[in-house]
């Protein structure tokens, strides 16, 4: 099975050729057929010089300059319509993210699951140096949802997750220009019957370049795309029916 790795990139120059570097030497190193596909996302610093470089040295990394308006979520739906793979992964380019914990998602999805996401607060999960205030707000937010909608799973706005090609035309239409858009996959698939399994993860705080998630900005987002699958578990009257044999989301006409 190949996997594509996603890697939206908005005037990353000081962390990118790392973080690309590190997980392209560790899926070769495991023998994992891949591609990593950067989103250079509108940067007007060096990120685009970077990502030439990068494909010059590996043969499995290739980029895409995304048009205006940049945004992750723009950035990561151009990436989910570009990739090659059987299965796709969504990485911050900051370092945050770390290569043998996609390797271990990985042999997770193998299993049989649609969908693989990273948890850093159970057993196993980790973070270092989360800004005290992001990271209470963090949980906030994740209990919040976990509330709403019943679920096991505790870290949902975590960036880092798996998902089978099939998960990703049955999550259709995708809404989130933004951040938001970390949710919106993870809970669609959910409510719309994909498999999923969680394993722990760790973060690392970036080190270098500015972060591009505003809170302030994004509150009102994530509410309102928490809010609208919410409403579509609750009042689509059983209209998404998966196909289990075949791996389909079919609605009911």
């Amino acid at each position: 099975m190949k996997i594509s790795v996603i890697i939206p990139a908005h005037n990353e120059e000081s962390s990118l050729g790392g973080t690309v570097s590190a997980i392209a030497d560790t899926l070769l190193q495991e023998r994992i057929p891949h591609e990593i596909l950067i989103i250079n996302d509108n940067s007007t610093d060096k990120t685009l010089e970077i990502c030439q470089h990068l494909s010059e040295i590996f043969q499995t990394v290739r980029y895409i300059n995304n048009q205006p308006p940049n945004g992750f979520g723009f950035a990561v739906r151009r990436g989910l319509n570009e990739f090659e793979g059987d299965a796709v992964a969504i990485m911050m380019a900051d370092a945050s993210d770390d290569a043998q914990d996609l390797v271990a998602g990985y042999h997770k999805l193998l299993e049989g699951y649609d969908c693989i996401f990273g948890s850093r607060f159970i057993k196993g999960g980790y973070v270092v140096d989360y800004p005290i205030h992001k990271l209470a707000i963090n949980r906030l937010a994740n209990w919040f949802v976990k509330s709403i909608f019943g679920l096991p799973y505790n870290d949902v706005t975590n960036a880092f997750k798996i998902y089978r090609r099939e998960a990703i035309a049955g999550v259709q239409p995708i809404l989130s220009y933004h951040f938001n858009l970390t949710v919106e996959l993870p809970l669609k698939a959910i409510v719309r019957g994909f498999s999923y399994s969680v394993i722990p993860m760790r973060w690392y705080n970036r080190t270098s370049g500015i972060s591009k998630l505003k809170i302030k900005e994004m509150g009102s987002r994530y509410l309102f795309i928490v809010l609208y699958v919410w409403l579509e578990k609750h009042l689509s009257r059983g209209d998404y029916h998966r196909n289990k044999q075949m791996g389909e989301l079919r609605v009911n006409a």
